[in-house]
């Protein structure tokens, strides 16, 4: 028996379709609760099986999961054992790999998928340790590509498997010892844990930084100037002082006095020239995120479907280095295919372009020996897809275009103006040639039509403004952007820099889109720089990165790199231990600073955030007892203070984000409580009495008991195939698969058949009937 092994069933679903021309067999082992795809290939049975991910992963013995009996440091040299996490999957590999004669790992092609690989390979060898195995390699998951990578199969790379573990092994390492130290040194134990990792705190240290950078920018005051021209056919124009930002007052009050309304303007010198806009370079991964965030798609959202899209054959492989389409991508192929789509005459114009000069791509620097540069490899249509993945797909086959088109071209003029002997200019630039810009027309400048002018024309003066004005601090970074500047600091990887941001995001210590750091952030990162500022800086993140594709290319040893790790630890726990007092009280202040909302108005103490004897959350004021003014929070969630502070009551506007859902702009606490109170008002007026909390209570048991009764009665008597007690809605999709869609389907259908067909076990099946 073949067995080819895949990193998730939407891979295995879809490779074995192709490699059995839609021929294949469904199977289900009730006992091991997988599903397999089933056929022959090239005369031999063959099985091809998903996995999920990592099946098999690390973590340390028992006893190190007790903080108060081992001292994080302890974790640094601790035994890293392997474990479980899909049991399911683990006992079926090795159910079915035992009958196995040849495997072929077909996982992802990065470091990450080859220990996928080698995980499931190792677990096979340990049931069947004589198994011949074999790995196939592709960047898409179409039928050219499947059929080329399973008719050249190759070895399994060993050592790129073996840094993906050492990746593994030293993030466990640093993570969870640090996260522990600090954690123990703030007091913040459970799900309050203070998260520091490798990669995540010198991240998250770029973001306070910058946020540092704009608490510390002194605003300049500056003016600019702007006089309404209008010429002899009546067309108007602006025109701005040359230096555009005057910076001394004088000047500006000395240039705005010798504009005179109704006086006539002088044009001095034109020059016209045309401006060639090259094309954009191929997609790699970080491009891509930054022009998807550009687009409005966070980067987790845009890597989530993009891997949907993968998955499904539509694009190409989503981790690449690569801005250089390789000499055995058939990029005519590619273009021709979306002939007939809905990007026919996109598609048709660069044929053109091909038939008359043929394709010249764009390039930039980057090769990625692995996998060509993103782009589409099959046609699709809005209807395939949800709105955004349809979003993704649209920007992913634009830019594939837009790299084989000719130059934009625009028309640009800037005009020198004499007003009162005072220089004024007015620049204009229209697009006369779109090239790339038709295929790709996204953050597009508009168009700034001067009327024709001439030199020595007479304008009149319509009407003036002075702007007053301040400069603005360096802005915050946005997801796209902080993938790019990781990218040029060596933070992360191409496949692990959107999970460090999501998880910034998820532990609280950012929060909007540009990211805005936390208090919390403030607090962990300040400390860490103080007494221990390697953590927090590029360069050690960035040479083991460097370590572990040396491990991959074979020129070290991965042991050589762990043990290097843990003493670039060891190192750093030195310094730790020997400021611990200082570095709690640090932690601390911090976080306290984290809860305070604002000035009490009744006493000046400051609120904060608070927790009853019975757990609750409120806003308290610090002066208690003496003072004992308070506002309610909501009950669930993660309160985030933000920067933003209401005028009228001097306090923080505040946010409450829950895991999975839309963050939640609550605003002025005050405000907000003032909002409810007339809300209850009306609703009093109105007759409608609001529930207490034992009330709510007594509701929701009530209306849930209401709901069972009905399901029961339902169960009792079912009128269609989804109110049978215990079928649950794969069962249901199982059924409708084989043609059963009514009770009396069910009903007269033959059990054993029903079973054969569905995977079902004949046991369920007649318990359902009883009911009928």
């Amino acid at each position: 028996m073949y067995l080819i092994i895949t990193e998730k069933d939407t891979a295995a679903k879809r490779i074995a379709a192709i490699l059995s021309e839609n021929k294949v067999k469904k199977v289900r082992y009730p006992k091991l609760g997988i599903e397999t795809y089933e056929f022959n290939y090239k005369d031999e049975p063959t099985v091809v099986m998903g996995l999920s991910g990592h099946v098999v992963g690390i973590d340390f013995p028992n006893e190190y999961n007790n903080w108060q009996k081992n001292s994080a440091r302890d974790l640094i040299d601790a035994e890293i054992i392997p474990i479980s996490t899909n049991k399911k999957i683990v006992t079926a590999l090795k159910v079915i790999g035992k009958k196995a004669d040849h495997v072929t790992i077909a996982t992802d092609y990065d470091r990450e998928g080859e220990l996928i690989g080698v995980e499931a390979l190792t677990l096979v060898q340990s049931v069947n340790p004589d198994v011949k195995f074999d790995r196939a390699l592709y960047s898409a998951i179409t039928p050219k590509d499947i059929t080329h990578a399973f008719d050249n199969l190759t070895t399994v790379n060993f050592d790129l498997a073996d840094a993906g573990h050492a990746r593994e092994v030293i993030d466990l390492v640093w993570g969870a010892a640090l996260t522990r130290y600090i954690s123990l040194c703030a007091g913040r134990l459970g799900k309050l844990f203070l998260s520091v990792g490798r990669v995540q705190s010198p991240t998250l240290a770029l973001i306070v930084e910058r946020e540092k950078e704009r608490e510390a920018f002194i605003p300049v005051q500056y003016w600019e100037i702007e006089a309404a021209l209008e010429t002899k056919s009546k067309e108007s124009f602006i025109a701005e002082y040359h230096t555009n930002r005057i910076f001394e007052k004088e000047i500006a009050d000395r240039v705005y006095s010798n504009v005179i309304v109704g006086n006539d303007a002088k044009i001095k010198a034109i020059e016209a020239k045309k401006r060639k806009e090259k094309p954009p370079i191929p997609f790699n991964t970080t491009e891509f995120y930054v022009a998807a965030n550009a687009v409005g798609i966070s980067v987790n959202n845009a890597k989530r479907m993009y891997q949907t899209l993968y998955e499904a054959g539509f694009l190409s492989y989503p981790r690449t280095d690569s801005t250089i389409y390789p000499e055995s991508l058939e990029l005519r192929s590619l273009i021709e295919m979306f002939v007939g789509t809905e990007f026919d005459q996109y598609a048709k114009a660069l044929l053109k372009i091909a038939d008359k000069d043929g394709l010249k791509p764009t390039q930039g620097k980057k090769e990625d020996p692995a996998h060509p540069p993103i782009h589409p490899v099959a046609p699709a249509k809005r209807s395939d897809m949800k709105e955004d993945e349809w979003k993704i797909y649209e920007l992913v086959v634009r830019r594939f275009f837009a790299t084989f088109a000719g130059e934009a071209e625009w028309d640009t003029m800037k005009v020198e103006i004499d007003i009162n002997s005072e220089d004024f200019k007015s620049n204009g630039s229209r697009l006369v040639e779109e090239g790339w810009r038709w295929y790709y027309p996204y953050n597009k400048p508009e168009d700034r039509v001067l009327p024709h002018l001439e030199e020595g024309d007479l304008l009149k003066i319509t009407s003036k403004e002075l702007f007053d004005k301040e400069t603005q601090p360096p802005s915050r970074y946005g997801q796209g952007r902080l993938i790019r500047v990781m990218d040029d600091m060596g933070i992360g990887t191409k496949a692990t820099r959107a999970d460090i941001i999501n998880k910034l995001v998820s532990r609280y210590y950012v929060h909007g889109n540009p990211l805005q750091p936390t208090n919390m952030a403030y607090s962990v990162i300040d400390t860490l720089e103080e007494y221990a500022p390697t953590i927090v800086k590029p360069d050690m993140t960035k040479q083991l990165e460097a370590d572990m594709d040396k491990i991959s290319e074979g020129a070290i040893s991965e042991s050589d790199v762990l043990k290097e790790s843990r003493e670039m630890l060891n190192s750093i726990f030195d310094e730790l231990e020997k400021n611990h007092e200082e570095i709690g009280k640090s932690l601390q202040s911090g976080l306290r600073e984290d809860k305070i909302v604002g000035k009490c108005q009744s006493c000046g103490s400051d609120l904060s955030i608070r927790k009853s004897k019975k757990g609750a959350r409120f806003i308290g004021c610090n002066g208690y007892p003496e003072c004992s003014f308070s506002l309610p929070v909501p009950r669930t969630g993660q309160v985030v203070v933000t920067d933003k502070m209401c005028d009228e009551h001097q306090m923080y506007k505040i946010k409450i984000i829950t895991e999975g859902k839309r963050p939640w702009e609550l605003g002025c606490p005050q405000c907000n409580f003032i909002e409810w109170q007339k809300k209850l008002e009306e609703d009093a007026k109105n007759g409608i009495v609001a529930e207490t909390s034992a009330e709510r209570t007594k509701r929701i048991k009530k209306e849930k008991a209401a709901a069972k009764a009905e399901r029961e009665a339902k169960a009792a008597n079912p009128a269609e195939l989804s109110d049978i007690k215990g079928l649950g809605t794969a069962s249901l999709q199982k059924l409708n698969d084989a043609g059963i869609m009514t009770l009396s389907d069910f009903k007269s259908a033959d059990s054993g058949k029903l079973s054969k067909e569905t995977g079902i076990s004949m046991k369920n099946i007649e318990k359902w009937k009883e009911v009928l």
